[in-house]
């Protein structure tokens, strides 16, 4: 939440503008201690997942207290391209959204316009909520909120790879996520998108996006896989994840114990 006399700036947004890489991780776990640990780690951005974490609003908003002291900057990833759910998210305090599952200009144009308050788009106004300052110096954060909000969508289907050349050129929409999962499974490779096929749909997001003002996203592995796509060209990597980063820590180290101390 803003101080009383800040106005809105989305640093994170200004990085992309510039053509400037951005590290994120995904916050899935709920919880405000590990959000307060990747906080604290300098992440550029961290990304509740309302989609697959188990996350409410009022989950996300304790997430966004603990981020609160530290710089990194707080997206979320919405359950759908639902006009209630990202007003409350947006309301909430989030600085960017990543709308699941847009598969055609007119989509992405809706999301658009479900992040911005009119005449540019259909956000409910509102003074009193948490990101406004529950009407405190709104106008610090609503004048500026069209602006500085980062609207990301996401290609996860062969409909919307086939009309990316088109994706890229509806107004307001800052970025482009790749959703590799989701779409190999979309294009009946279950969780192959090493697949040939799927990369060559990979290929042609990146060829439409890198160049054309938006700026390209996804996820990796790790940060070997991050530094490729960053060379590639994509400006925001999401490269790990709180769960994925405790649980595969947890397994290391029972494999090396398990290796130490075969016979116990």
């Amino acid at each position: 939440m803003l101080r009383l006399g800040e106005e809105l700036k989305n640093p994170v947004k200004q990085m992309l503008k510039e053509n400037k890489k951005v590290l994120a991780a995904w916050l899935q776990m709920a919880s405000p201690y590990a959000a307060e640990i990747f906080a604290k780690a300098e992440l550029d951005a961290l990304v509740v997942d309302m989609e697959h974490g188990p996350n409410n609003i009022l989950s996300l908003i304790d997430q966004l207290r603990a981020m609160g002291r530290f710089s990194s900057i707080p997206l979320v990833r919405v359950p759908w391209n639902d006009m209630v759910v990202i007003k409350r998210v947006l309301d909430a305090g989030a600085y960017g959204i990543l709308v699941p599952y847009v598969n055609t200009p007119e989509e992405v144009a809706a999301a658009v316009s479900y992040c911005k308050y009119p005449l540019e788009g259909v956000r409910g106004v509102a003074p009193s909520p948490r990101a406004p300052g529950f009407g405190m110096d709104s106008m610090n954060y609503m004048r500026r909120a069209n602006e500085e909000i980062l609207v990301m969508t996401a290609v996860e289907t062969m409909e919307a790879v086939d009309q990316i050349d088109e994706i890229v050129k509806v107004e307001g929409l800052d970025g482009v996520f790749i959703g590799p999962m989701d779409l190999a499974t979309s294009m009946g490779h279950f969780c192959d998108p090493g697949c040939s096929e799927v990369q060559a749909a990979i290929r042609k997001v990146e060829e439409a996006v890198i160049g054309s003002g938006k700026f390209l996203a996804s996820v990796a592995k790790g940060m070997e896989e991050a530094k490729e796509k960053f060379d590639r060209g994509y400006g925001l990597v999401i490269a790990f994840a709180d769960g994925g980063t405790l649980g595969n820590a947890a397994r290391k180290n029972v494999e090396d114990f398990r290796r130490t101390y075969p016979n116990r």
